[in-house]
């Protein structure tokens, strides 16, 4: 019995000790009043994130007629300076209020034709960041086969459509991704960052759940987002509380005084998918990034395809009985077409030509 007890606090304090690292805190069962009844012991203890409510609900044990108290998990109401606001309440609320700002978020590419649309989910994002972050940089990490395979973001483009001056993003080119990693701890744990965007390919073995938690306690520990962006990666267990999945939604057509341009491409737009998050509410969305307000809108009406359809109508079909542009066969035309075609003897190839004996 004794060895029991042991064995079940050196539990607890594991879970605790887990708890802390990732930033959670483990239920507890309340102490009974003075006079009350004794809880049962060990009837409810494990850890969950944080931000959970805890609700008592009184419970009999069976055949003891013992209240005691159980735990039921609960959302609960963080401050709103806690997260980032997207601006777009149906997805704020779907999230719990927002991205969370110290703590680290993934956003998920499923292909490698995502990557655009990741990187320029990710700068809207940060654009958002930084308008609270003033004179704050925002630091970049990748691969060599990262950057090589997505490029790097147009220093024009980035004042235009976020409002990002060039010298407030900093790239840093890691040879490898233990050095990315290495240098993603390093600073994710500084407060002279606005944040911190780590980009990975695939699913590779070094980003497990450790390397995860590594980086969402740095990032609790400075107070500041850490964006974790994966090209082609499949959905895998991290210490993230929020995973968006993102891809390229069709565009709209732009808008006029007279009306909608037919034939246009209009604002670059989203599509969201909650794969993660601290309500565990799915959902899709389809966000469109306003370059003149550097904010996002919420799309619900049809949209048009990314290449417009011809103004005329779709391409008529050949007549049929169409003129070919060879003549047929046995006519004496084709007769006199294949005797011209035949080269004469001197412009035949010479491999072709009999071999020179000795």
């Amino acid at each position: 019995m004794a060895m029991s007890v042991v064995a079940r606090e050196t539990v607890f304090a594991l879970r605790r000790q887990i708890a802390k690292i990732e930033g959670t805190l483990p239920e507890r069962l309340e102490a009974p009043a003075p006079g009350a009844p004794k809880a049962i012991p060990g009837k409810v203890r494990s850890g969950f994130p944080s931000g959970i409510a805890e609700k008592q609900i009184p419970v009999y044990a069976a055949g003891s007629g013992i209240e005691t108290n159980i735990v039921r998990r609960g959302l609960a109401v963080a401050s709103l300076d806690a997260f980032l606001h997207t601006g777009i309440g149906r997805l704020d609320t779907a999230l719990g209020g927002g991205l969370p700002k110290a703590a680290l978020s993934e956003i998920h590419g499923l292909e490698t034709r995502d990557a655009g649309a990741v990187a320029g989910f990710a700068l809207a994002l940060t654009s958002l960041i930084l308008r609270e972050k003033q004179g704050l940089p925002v630091l970049w990490i990748g691969t060599a086969e990262i950057f090589r395979e997505a490029g790097f973001p147009y220093a024009s483009g980035l004042h235009a459509l976020f409002g990002i001056a060039p010298e407030q993003l900093l790239f840093s080119e890691a040879p490898k991704l233990l050095d990315a990693l290495w240098i993603a701890e390093e600073a994710a744990r500084m407060t002279a960052f606005a944040a911190v965007i780590l980009e990975i390919r695939g699913s590779p073995r070094l980003l497990d759940l450790t390397a995860t938690r590594r980086l969402h306690a740095r990032a609790q520990s400075a107070g500041r987002p850490m964006l974790l962006l994966r090209q082609a990666g499949e959905a895998e267990p991290t210490a993230a509380p929020v995973r968006l999945i993102v891809s390229a939604a069709s565009s709209a057509s732009r808008e006029t005084v007279a009306g909608p341009l037919a034939g246009s491409i209009g604002r670059p737009a989203f599509t969201v998918d909650i794969g993660k998050s601290r309500t565990a509410l799915p959902g899709q969305f389809t966000l469109e990034w306003n370059p003149d307000e550097h904010a996002f809108a919420e799309r619900t009406e049809n949209s048009v395809a990314v290449v417009p359809v011809p103004l005329r109508g779709a391409d008529p079909a050949p007549a049929s009985g169409a003129v070919l542009a060879f003549p047929a066969v046995g006519s004496p035309a084709a007769t006199s077409a294949t005797a011209c075609d035949q080269p004469s003897r001197q412009q035949r190839p010479a491999h072709r030509s009999p071999r020179r004996a000795g």
